[in-house]
């Protein structure tokens, strides 16, 4: 075989990023419900589609979701909480296009049910407040294309549709991690401001929340 010299930098190998993530696993948000462990698997021979996989008591493990359909929040750009199990229920945010989506764990049905609707938002890091029949959560507004988008702790009514969603927090650049205390009474979240990245500067609210879902008496507790 003739051996070639060429430049730094302008020789060809056999060895590509394709070969070197082929069949690389990328492994994600695991989650333990009773028996059963929840976790997104990220398929680069599925076009890196992020699968939501479970595994139960006896040691069999399934994808819970069909394809193409592709677990993925682009909230903050480089993502947050995705899904989220509560009893029989799976809420996720498809990649597509941002929206969140309801499965029944034990029904196969084909298509699953949308619960936000269609248009500029990215949703992300959900828990649900089942005192009030909500669902807590992380909005981005993309609505002003040359602006920066605007973020929001909503709670997305699981019940109702004359007034299906309520802003319960907005003002600084970024949140995340909303969650409920366990007695259902506070709420919790972080939040930092620009030019911050979430591992450089964040503070941590917490607030009383009333039966209707209402904030109040909201502080800084850290940070």
């Amino acid at each position: 075989m003739a051996r070639t010299t060429a430049e730094f930098g302008s020789w060809i190998s056999p060895i590509g990023t394709q070969l070197l993530t082929a069949k690389t696993v990328g492994l994600s948000e695991p989650c333990i419900q009773g028996e059963n462990s929840f976790w997104l698997e990220s398929r680069p021979w599925e076009k890196g589609r992020s699968a939501l996989v479970t595994r139960d008591a006896q040691g069999r493990t399934r994808d819970i979701l069909p394809k193409p359909i592709n677990v993925r929040t682009r909230v903050h750009e480089y993502g947050g909480g995705s899904y989220l199990i509560h009893g029989d229920w799976v809420y996720f945010v498809a990649f597509d296009d941002q929206r969140i989506y309801r499965q029944s764990l034990s029904d196969a049905r084909p298509l699953p049910e949308p619960i936000t609707p269609e248009g500029p938002w990215r949703y992300a890091d959900m828990c649900m407040d089942e005192t009030r029949s909500q669902l807590i959560c992380v909005r981005e507004d993309h609505s002003e294309a040359h602006e920066e988008a605007c973020n929001e702790v909503i709670a997305i009514a699981l019940d109702k549709t004359d007034t299906p969603l309520t802003v319960l927090c907005s003002g600084n650049d970024f949140y995340s991690n909303p969650r409920l205390s366990p007695n259902s009474e506070k709420l919790s979240w972080l939040t930092w401001q620009h030019p911050n990245l979430p591992w450089d500067e964040t503070e941590c609210w917490l607030a009383d929340i009333d039966a209707s879902g209402q904030l109040s008496n909201a502080q800084c507790v850290a940070g």
